[in-house]
């Protein structure tokens, strides 16, 4: 079935069906599907589709499923050149509904959730937990993390890749400016100012403006929407006056008695769609651009083997010492299409403790 672009229907709605019928077509149906931020996050056919994957339980071959699951995507994918970059790649989490039920998601990630498939009530019910949590130094170091990211000169406008975009160039530049940079940072000012977890970046736009910022606000919130009359080189000295400004209102680091959340559940997670990703990045349909992809991977394997190594640190449990052993397992430096391959070998080679590392801590 082919997704198609609609007025009246949400392209995001049509590919959240798209996809959750190729999860069925390979044998995978997830219990609960959703996406990462609000309906109003999502500007077609700019924004990508953030999806993660809730199971039942945990398959029976985490290798096999990830192949299943980079063949839905690249089903999804082919449909139509717009899905390039609506669908710019495999799903970003997998977790169990145990886990989610017994609370071991990130609240802050959790709450940026929009359901497409599942059990309203249940989801629902996790939604106003992640809300209502106590605030942690979990919490800081997540909010703090997107800045961190961004903030000091770090956001480079030519870093965000057009090779998949084939409608409005410009306004995907413009797109990039106001929702890749400017949102995601009010988005986490908004949130640490205010110690609440925020749904989304329309959101902190249109909710969050003390009365100095009112103006940077609500025209951005209004920008999000509309940026056609708008030059590139203005939006982006705009984006930075606005982000300048809202770093005023930024709180000092809180300090907290408990450790550091040791993130295990959320590594995990993101660890268990990885080879989905590296087969989708290696052997992508004809005509998508993966490299930048491949080169953004390094990030992410780098931030999981530095969490992975901090759990594990003195090693004195079996969890610590699996979870040492999985951080060798991960690259090193800067990610290629040759390291990908190398590291699929790898953890093909070591297949008995990779899948003893995706299953470690899955409550029964």
């Amino acid at each position: 079935m082919t997704a198609v672009l609609s007025a009246k229907v949400s392209p995001y709605v049509q590919l959240g069906t798209a996809y959750e019928q190729e999860l069925g077509i390979q044998g995978i149906p997830p219990a609960m599907l959703a996406h990462k931020w609000q309906p109003a996050d999502l500007l077609a056919p700019h924004s990508d589709l953030d999806i993660r994957i809730l199971l039942a339980q945990p398959p029976q071959d985490w290798w096999e499923w990830n192949h299943r699951l980079a063949a839905a995507h690249m089903a999804v994918v082919s449909q139509e050149i717009v899905n390039r970059r609506l669908l710019e790649h495999p799903p970003g989490f997998a977790f169990t509904l145990p886990e989610v039920d017994q609370r071991r998601v990130a609240p802050a990630e959790l709450a940026t959730w929009s359901m497409i498939s599942g059990h309203p009530r249940v989801f629902h019910r996790w939604k106003s937990q992640a809300q209502m949590a106590p605030w942690s130094r979990a919490d800081e170091l997540f909010y703090r993390g997107i800045l961190d990211a961004r903030v000091g000169g770090r956001y480079r406008l030519s870093a965000d890749s057009a090779d998949n975009v084939h409608i409005d160039l410009p306004g995907y530049r413009r797109h990039c400016i106001v929702w890749h940079y400017l949102a995601p940072c009010w988005f986490a000012i908004a949130s640490l100012a205010t110690r609440t977890r925020c749904p989304g970046k329309f959101a902190a736009l249109a909710q969050w403006h003390p009365p100095d910022l009112e103006h940077y606000g609500q025209a951005f919130a209004r920008q999000a929407r509309d940026q056609h009359d708008q030059s590139i080189a203005g939006l982006l000295r705009q984006a930075h006056a606005a982000v300048t400004a809202a770093m005023q209102h930024l709180p000092a680091a809180a300090e907290h008695d408990e450790a550091p959340h040791p993130t295990s559940t959320m590594t995990v997670g993101m660890l268990r769609v990885r080879v989905a990703r590296w087969l989708y990045y290696l052997d992508p349909p004809p005509g998508t651009a993966t490299a930048y992809l491949v080169r953004r991977e390094a990030r992410e394997l780098h931030a999981a083997a530095a969490a992975l190594r901090a759990f594990a640190f003195d090693q004195v449990t079996g969890e610590q010492r699996l979870a040492a052993r999985m951080a060798d397992l991960l690259p090193t430096g800067p990610t290629t299409e040759r390291v990908l391959r190398d590291t699929l070998t790898t953890w093909h080679r070591h297949r008995t403790l990779v899948e003893d590392f995706l299953n470690a801590g899955v409550p029964s």
